[in-house]
């Protein structure tokens, strides 16, 4: 894990693997557009774009999962550093950004489902 200049906390494709094992409480959340998210994504993530998570009060979309471990990804790690930001500045604490995104877990070989 490594903490940009702006305080977004980013994990490898290997550190987030490990998560996937280790953590019941764990939430994937994939911040793209929809056509994007159709066209593959992470096993179990959920769909809440970048756009909705600006719009819409946090607490609603994901206030129940506050104490969960969060992982945020997008198709390169932008949008998903941008969402995590957001979140930190509504008190979620355990909330990491995949480095690289989806274009880095798909080069590591691991697989995206499709809707």
């Amino acid at each position: 894990m490594r903490e940009t200049n702006t305080g977004v906390r980013e994990i490898s494709v290997g550190e987030f693997e490990v998560m996937i094992e280790n953590h019941d409480d764990l939430l994937v959340v994939d911040v793209r557009d929809a056509a994007e998210f159709e066209r593959g994504h992470i096993p179990g993530a959920l769909l809440i774009p970048l756009g909705t998570l600006a719009e819409v009060p946090t607490e609603n979309l994901l206030g129940v999962h506050q104490k969960n471990t969060l992982v945020l990804c997008s198709q390169n790690g932008i949008r998903s550093a941008q969402a995590v930001d957001k979140l930190q500045q509504k008190g979620f604490q355990n909330v990491y950004s995949l480095a690289g995104g989806i274009s880095r877990w798909k080069s590591h070989g691991f697989a995206l489902v499709t809707k």
